[in-house]
C-alpha cells in the first residue's frame, strides 16, 4: 500500500479519474503491468534472495476484488497478461541476478485453483501456473489431492496445500474469558 501510494504514477493501481484506487477496506494497490512496479518488486525479491532465501512466496497476488471495482483503471494488457507478465519479470530479475536456484511460488485461494479461474481478480490458473515453482492453497486434507491435480493439468509443477485446522479443532484453544 505505502509503494503504491508514494509513486502512484510509476507503481499505483489508479481509478477511473486517474487518481489512486481505494479497495473496500481503504488500501492502496501495485499495478503489476507498470514497469515501476516490476523494478520494486523485482529488487525486493533479489533482496530477499540475496539474504539467503531459498523460496519467494507471492501472496495477496491478485487484482483487489472488494470495493468500487468499476472504478479500477484496469491495464491495457489485461488482468491476466499483467499478472503473468510481472510473474515472468521475476523471474528474469532473479535469474540475471544470479538466483536460478530461488524458487519462485504464488499462494491462490483454493476455490480458484478449483475453478481455475477468478475473473474479478484476474486470475486464471493455467497461466499462472506454468510460470512459478510452486502453487500453494489453503485448504483442507481432503480437498489436497483435487487442488494438486488441477495445479498438474494446468501446467504446474507443484502444489502445496496449507492445511487448516478443522473448526471443531478450533475449539480446544479457545478460551472464555471469565
Amino acid at each position: 500500500s505505502r509503494a503504491a501510494n508514494a509513486d502512484v504514477e510509476g507503481r499505483g493501481l489508479k481509478n477511473t479519474g486517474g487518481y489512486i484506487f481505494y479497495d473496500g477496506n481503504n488500501l492502496n494497490w501495485l499495478d503489476p503491468a507498470k514497469e515501476g512496479t516490476r523494478t520494486y518488486v523485482g529488487q525486493l525479491v533479489v533482496e530477499c534472495a540475496a539474504l539467503g532465501f531459498d523460496e519467494i512466496l507471492l501472496t495477496d497476488f491478485t487484482f483487489p476484488t472488494e470495493g468500487k471495482l468499476d472504478k479500477i483503471q484496469y491495464p491495457e494488457e489485461g488482468m491476466e497478461a499483467s499478472l503473468s507478465g510481472l510473474l515472468t519479470s521475476l523471474r528474469t530479475t532473479l535469474d540475471q541476478a544470479g538466483y536460478e536456484d530461488v524458487l519462485l511460488s504464488v499462494e491462490l485461494p483454493a476455490e480458484t485453483v478449483l475453478t481455475g479461474r477468478d475473473e474479478a481478480a484476474g486470475l486464471v490458473l493455467e497461466e499462472i501456473a506454468p510460470l512459478v515453482d510452486r502453487v500453494y492453497a489453503r485448504t483442507i486434507e481432503g480437498q489436497a489431492e483435487a487442488l494438486s491435480d488441477a495445479v498438474t493439468a494446468a501446467g504446474g509443477k507443484l502444489f502445496v496445500p496449507e492445511l487448516q485446522t478443522q473448526p471443531q479443532e478450533l475449539k480446544a484453544y479457545l478460551v472464555e474469558a471469565p
